[in-house]
């Protein structure tokens, strides 16, 4: 399972170094939440994952407020959500999670960032089919021990707990992602290194160095995409 968890450290770790990127795709993230529902978390649970992503993301509150608040008003942005799939050096697998308010855009910069990095797109579900949406969380401070204890006391049903470099995981079903948080909160617990859905491998490649290096840049031109707001592979990436 450590595996798994170095790949998202080593993913927030990237996002983390163009922040400035991340904030303004968050704004547009948090406009779209707010607008499929009520603008209140509360009563909104997909602008409720979003904020509490933000969060680890330490998105400044005038980022989120002013998102909030163009929702609240007279923005009319139309965006569509859109999923690419596609493949990497030595049939590694990708998958692109979008939102565009131009289609023909979005799709021309995927196609070319696979292009021209060793990649190619494929078609809808010849790559989805091997990952699995995850709820994952990610705390300091407790024991996988407790983690479990107090998830069992909340009734919480999870997929799977561990520790990895002073850190507990917790990966649940998506429908799973409010309990497994309420769980956490009415044990004091309010602060997570990570908190999100995502789509975890089923299985993980490890490829030559050389195809790595490839790998590393068709991915660091995807994340670069205006449109682009996630990127999920199964290729163990070695530090």
């Amino acid at each position: 399972m450590g595996r798994k968890w170095n790949n998202i450290k080593t993913k927030k770790a990237s996002k983390d170094a163009n922040t400035s990127r991340i904030y303004a795709k968050f704004g547009v993230e948090i406009y779209v939440a707010a607008k499929k529902g009520e603008p209140d978390p509360e009563s909104n649970r997909a602008l409720k994952v979003v904020l509490e992503r933000a969060k680890t993301y330490n998105v400044p509150r005038a980022i989120i407020d002013r998102a909030l608040e163009k929702a609240k008003g007279s923005g009319d942005d139309n965006y569509s959500e859109l999923r690419y799939e596609g493949f990497g050096p030595n049939g590694s697998m990708v998958i692109v999670d979008t939102l565009t308010n131009n289609v023909n855009r979005t799709a021309a910069d995927v196609r070319s960032a696979f292009n021209k990095n060793g990649g190619s797109m494929g078609v809808n579900g010849s790559v989805a089919y091997m990952f699995d949406a995850t709820a994952v969380f990610g705390i300091t401070g407790k024991s996988a021990d407790d983690v479990i204890e107090l998830l069992l006391e909340a009734d919480a049903d999870v997929r799977d707990v561990f520790e990895e470099e002073e850190a507990v995981i917790v990966y649940a079903a998506p429908d799973q992602f409010h309990a497994v948080q309420e769980a956490f909160r009415n044990a004091g617990i309010t602060e997570f290194t990570v908190a999100e859905i995502i789509m975890l491998p089923q299985t993980y490649v490890t490829l030559p160095e050389d195809a790595q290096a490839q790998f590393e840049k068709l991915v660091d031109a995807l994340e670069d995409l205006e449109d682009v707001q996630q990127v999920y592979h199964n290729v163990e990436l070695e530090e």
